[in-house]
């Protein structure tokens, strides 16, 4: 285990060094910069130039990167070009609104993807595995803003129960943030939960042939006992892997949601740096997201090895 997991960090440090050269070259291809997105396109050339000195962006771009990779060795994410704040600052004060979004859609998500997976392993091949398969199918096939635009329709502008526009902040109580959080929750939860039931089904349905599940059925066990006490725990391998990697999904995959509803956490911060060709926030952003994906991949590995008696138990 020990050896896994400093095998794992190895790779994260060497995906974590090339996700940021990777989003160096990305945002220094892209048309135009910081001081154009500030001053506007009818800005002088002269007053541009003075600009991207004042702000260092026109050295090249390998000197700053060198630069950049060193002060964030050292704790250090940069100041933002735009707005001349600490990214570091901007991330902390986003990145608790993420967290709560994908700690939230969890709660709900994973308990009913994996109900879910077992109802249709116990009922498979039936209507209701049919109709349940169906459902969750549709939803993996839709597009993430069209979800997020059919929901926003219906709760929002015809039913009016939930606001459309998810501005959350610290000053909110905890009902007051779950409602007006509610669609892209919702959102993010439907997504999530297919991919659940389907790992939790398939992998059931997988130990169904295996020989102490006959065994148990010539005992007479029902099929919901036989399903709930043999077959489930033997599947939670894979289902962890993929409960894991669903989480890491909601903390790095939230950033059409985020912009969609308006929500302020990461992904809408990241789309606004773009914009605004801000290069530090934009790695800082990316590191954090990267780092997030790493760390969740890396717990997935453990948490799949424990709960499988023969990867904890090979030589």
């Amino acid at each position: 285990m020990f050896t896994i997991i400093l095998q794992r960090l190895a790779m994260g440090v060497f995906i974590l060094f090339g996700v940021s050269i990777l989003i160096t070259i990305g945002v220094e291809a892209l048309s135009g910069d910081v001081c154009s997105a500030i001053l506007g396109q009818a800005a002088e050339p002269s007053t541009v130039a003075a600009c991207q000195a004042q702000l260092g962006i026109d050295r090249p771009v390998h000197i700053r990167y060198a630069e950049w990779l060193i002060n964030i060795l050292q704790g250090d994410m940069g100041t933002s070009l735009a707005n001349e704040r600490e990214v570091s600052e901007q991330i902390g004060k986003r990145l608790g609104n993420t967290l709560y979004l994908a700690v939230t859609t969890s709660i709900f998500a994973v308990p009913v993807g994996i109900a879910l997976g077992v109802i249709a392993a116990l009922y498979r091949n039936s209507f209701i595995d049919h109709a349940i398969s169906t459902t969750t199918l549709s939803t993996i096939a839709s597009p993430e803003f069209f979800v997020a635009y059919v929901l926003m329709a219906v709760f929002a502008v015809n039913l009016g129960w939930l606001p459309a526009i998810s501005n959350v902040d610290s000053s909110m109580g905890f009902w007051e943030r779950l409602e007006v959080s509610a669609l892209p929750v919702m959102t993010l939860a439907m997504v999530t939960v297919a991919h659940m039931m389907r790992m939790t089904r398939a992998s059931i349905v997988s130990l169904l042939a295996s020989p102490y599940i006959e065994m148990a059925k010539l005992k007479g066990l029902t099929p919901s006992r036989i399903i709930v006490k043999h077959a489930l725990p033997n599947a939670w391998s894979p289902i962890i892997q993929v409960i894991v990697l669903n989480l890491a999904y909601m903390i790095v995959g939230v950033v059409v949601i985020e912009v969609v509803f308006v929500y302020p956490g990461l992904g809408a911060l990241i789309v606004d740096a773009v914009l605004n060709r801000d290069l530090p926030v934009i790695q800082g952003t990316a590191m954090v997201f990267a780092a997030a994906y790493v760390l969740l991949f890396l717990l997935a590995d453990i948490l799949s090895t424990l709960a499988n008696p023969r990867l904890r138990h090979r030589k």
